[in-house]
């Protein structure tokens, strides 16, 4: 398979030097902040792909083209096959070269790259997204425009095992199984004294935190040297396989990212995440906020 720890990223003044060269795919879903406990409110970001975008690109759905049929989660990994044939459905031929990009944090973009990279395509993030386009100047679409065509899909496309689901969390949360659990959520997050978007606040046992936007510098992934160097600060002594975990699968493929940018071991990432994990009453939460509680000093 191609796409490397060299390829993972693009440069918007490399893309901006030949756009047509690429499938450009936006993957930007609307994620309002949550008010209170169990919010959770993502909506797709057609309308903000709408008002502005990077020329040439088409919209992908990741609550519905790009997710799985009838699921009972947001952001369910498809099969391969309705991955391929998402794809199909917005142009994206075998063996062109794909950039995605999103108009937040990288974190939309990142969760379509691994799930592309799990079927073995190849893509590249745009590194800082749309933000770092609109800052440099470089030129900006509205409206709808034109869509590809659609084509014939990927053949065959195979599953890697770049996911785990719940049984391989909760056997690895238990001792069962060797691994090392990471949250990829906010410090405040993790230790549970934030609002959260889902049923119960905290992490999962065992897990170590690694937040995604550690990993960030204005956008922008920070050097291979700097994540490293983060990265061994907190699983160096970690046992294998290391499995990243957040909210909605989402926040932690921008982890999976830096991982694989800077060259390090191949993670895997829990699809359900705490959306699935908090919504059973019967699966353990550590929570910073809940122990206050039990003491009675909140």
């Amino acid at each position: 398979m191609s796409g490397d720890r060299r390829d993972v990223l693009i440069s918007a003044e490399d893309l901006a030097r030949n756009p047509g060269a690429y499938a450009i795919l936006d993957a930007t879903v609307s994620f309002p902040k949550p008010r209170f406990d169990g919010d959770y409110r993502p909506e797709c970001g057609f309308a903000e792909w709408e008002r502005a975008h990077i020329p040439g690109s088409v919209h992908a759905d990741l609550l519905v083209d790009f997710s799985a049929a009838d699921a009972k989660l947001h952001f369910s990994r498809p099969a391969p096959e309705q991955l391929a044939n998402a794809l199909a459905k917005l142009g994206v031929a075998p063996g062109t070269e794909i950039v995605v990009y999103d108009q937040g944090a990288n974190t939309w973009s990142a969760r379509l790259w691994w799930m592309l990279r799990n079927i073995g395509i190849a893509a590249r993030v745009l590194d800082g997204g749309f933000e770092r386009w609109v800052a440099l100047g470089l030129p900006v679409e509205t409206g709808a425009g034109d869509r590809r065509p659609a084509v014939d899909p990927y053949a065959a496309p195979t599953d890697r095992g770049l996911w785990r689901d719940r049984d391989d969390v909760l056997a690895v949360s238990a001792g069962e199984a060797s691994g090392t659990l990471v949250c990829a959520l906010d410090p405040e997050q993790f230790a549970g004294t934030a609002t959260t978007r889902y049923s119960r606040r905290g992490h999962i046992p065992g897990s170590r935190n690694l937040p995604a936007k550690s990993l960030l510098d204005g956008g922008l992934l920070r050097p291979v040297v700097t994540v490293s160097a983060h990265v061994d600060a907190v699983l160096g002594d970690a046992e294998r396989p290391v499995i990243l975990y957040c909210g909605g699968g989402v926040s932690a493929c921008l982890v999976a990212l830096a991982l694989v940018r800077a060259g390090l071991d191949e993670p895997a990432v829990y699809d359900g995440s705490l959306e699935e994990w908090t919504a059973d009453p019967a699966l353990p939460m550590v929570s910073a906020a809940i122990e206050v509680d039990r003491e009675g000093n909140a």
